[in-house]
């Protein structure tokens, strides 16, 4: 299975990226001489691990008819001196009427992240240039 999203300059230092009918925009903060209007690619980067385990903790929720109105997600990123990160840590904080039998559980699920998953085995990259052929 092949997947496309097709990445464009609409301005400044904005880069979209096209998927079907939907635009993810992205932007420079101020301070990197972007307008600061979108996020940078980076943090959407990081809101995708923990909105991806997110999504994994409602649905767990979901099916048991657990409220989730009290329940949220803290993700802290560690840095590694120089670059890069050490560590990503999501806490799940649940209220305290959340049954605790299903503290592991719900640990389990944010665990089926695909993100996570995805980083846990880094996949091949290649990156070319290739001539666009213009028709018309």
């Amino acid at each position: 299975m092949t997947s496309e999203m097709t990445i464009s300059f609409p301005g400044n230092l904005k880069v979209d990226a096209g998927m079907g009918n939907r635009v993810i925009r992205t932007d420079q903060s101020e301070l990197s001489g972007g307008d600061g209007s979108a996020p940078e690619p980076f943090s959407l980067f990081l809101a995708s691990i923990g909105t991806c385990a997110g999504i994994y903790v409602l649905r767990f929720c979901q099916v048991r008819n657990i409220p989730t109105d009290d329940i949220r997600l803290v993700q802290r990123v560690i840095s590694r001196e120089g670059g890069g990160i050490d560590k990503v840590e999501i806490d799940i904080e649940v209220p305290p009427d959340f049954p605790s039998k299903y503290h592991k559980s719900l640990v389990r699920a944010a665990n089926q992240c695909a993100v996570k998953k995805v980083i846990e085995n880094p996949p091949e990259f290649e990156t070319r240039t290739v001539q666009r052929t213009i028709i018309g």
